[in-house]
């Protein structure tokens, strides 16, 4: 019986720094409440938060042979991160972030893009794969420069070839990509994660109906734009709704919070559940990730997360 999820990503360290002011440039030093170190990336951040509320995952990362990937393997056998299939790349560092964390929660990025958070490729997909697997949660399109979309799309085909319900996530397009570029991969995928500012760029709409209808034109299954402090909105062939966000919620760090909406999508999907219950747990997953600095840390467990749903959620 297929029972394990499947993520593909990225697997880096945040080192994060709040509040982060721009006049440190100007004084040449500024103090900050908080400089800690945490997991990222968005691969990392998705199977965290599903191991955390059960799920039996495993990543499919690259990482280097150094201090940084061992912080990452540790933190994997913590949480009970399957790391099977982790590809190691000798003498590349793997990936660390300085993340600048403003006082509204908003952050700001440096990032080396020589380490193994751009390094994923097609070599790196080889191999059985979906052994026992039921979902696939790839994190996300347009991070790896070196993955093409033929490569993309065999993997989505693959698993869909095997019954895997395919899952995707998105970031900011680099090279002025469009949905039509990446049709053949969009064809393969049941449900496409996007926020309204990524879908807007690859779509060339605003308007929530006519972004969410282009994915659909190109086969995607299920189109979830997150769309922030307004919840996401949830169309297919069939339906449309929008899902409220969770309200009155403290935010102190904004990372992961995409990754964080994802898995709480995701984890639904793995029980079964409804489309409008899956968007209200993958709002509050997001709700909570917003709450504490780092990009998993606000979410602990599952009941905590039903008893948010159970809160604000209307059946």
């Amino acid at each position: 019986m297929k029972e394990k999820i499947l993520v593909v990503g990225a697997a880096i360290l945040d080192v994060l720094a709040e509040p982060a002011d721009e006049h440190v440039f100007e004084t040449g030093s500024s103090p900050a409440d908080a400089i800690t170190m945490r997991t990222g990336g968005d691969a990392l951040n998705e199977a965290t938060v599903l191991a955390k509320l059960g799920r039996n995952v495993r990543l499919l990362t690259v990482l280097g042979s150094d201090p940084a990937s061992e912080i990452i393997r540790g933190h994997c056998r913590k949480y009970g991160i399957g790391l099977d299939l982790a590809r190691t790349e000798p003498g590349v560092d793997t990936g660390i972030n300085v993340v600048l964390v403003k006082e509204n929660g908003e952050r700001s990025f440096l990032t080396n893009p020589h380490g193994t958070l751009r390094v994923l490729s097609g070599e790196h997909l080889e191999g059985e794969l979906f052994r026992d697997v039921k979902i696939l949660c790839f994190a996300s399109i347009f991070v790896f420069p070196r993955l093409g979309n033929a490569e993309m799309e065999r993997l989505f085909q693959r698993a869909k070839k095997q019954g895997v319900l395919v899952c995707a996530d998105m970031t900011k397009r680099k090279n002025g990509e469009t949905a039509e570029d990446i049709r053949g991969a969009l064809a393969c995928v049941d449900y496409l994660f996007p926020n309204y500012e990524e879908a807007v760029l690859v779509t060339g709409k605003r308007e929530l109906h006519e972004i969410a209808d282009t994915f659909l034109d190109c086969g995607v299954g299920n189109v979830v734009i997150k769309c922030g402090d307004k919840g996401c909105f949830v169309k297919n062939r069939e339906m449309f709704f929008t899902s409220p966000a969770v309200p009155g919620v403290p935010c102190v760090d904004t990372t992961g919070a995409g990754d964080s909406f994802a898995a709480g999508f995701v984890y639904a999907l793995s029980e079964k559940m409804d489309l409008q219950t899956a968007a209200a747990y993958a709002n509050a997953c997001g709700a909570l990730a917003v709450q504490k600095l780092g990009a998993a840390e606000g979410i602990d467990n599952i009941v905590q997360v039903e008893n948010v749903v159970k809160k604000y959620h209307s059946p």
